[in-house]
């Protein structure tokens, strides 16, 4: 398996940071980096996710991370990590 992270996801990681250092720059930094290091299970894993049906017949899932919600999409060999976000977040 391998694991890729699009545009989007990526974008989330730095919006989180950039919401969280203002206030404590070494715990934004921290969490960033517990999200980075979480999708890794999912390489010995892929399927351990909750899967959402509404985005049949896509293999999408999710996984909590703490407070975060992290979606993934499965296809062939690559695991997809597409976005996420606080879960207080109103999504």
């Amino acid at each position: 398996m391998e694991l890729k992270w699009t545009s989007k996801a990526l974008a989330d990681l730095a919006r989180l940071y950039e919401f969280l250092a203002p206030v404590n720059k070494p715990a934004a930094a921290r969490t960033v980096q517990a999200l980075t290091k979480a999708p890794a299970i999912l390489l010995t894993h892929p399927r351990m996710g909750e899967q959402l049906f509404e985005f049949a017949p896509r293999d999408v899932r999710r996984i909590l991370v703490g407070h975060y919600e992290m979606r993934y999409e499965l296809q062939g060999t690559t695991i997809y990590v597409l976005r996420l976000w606080h879960t207080r977040e109103d999504r």
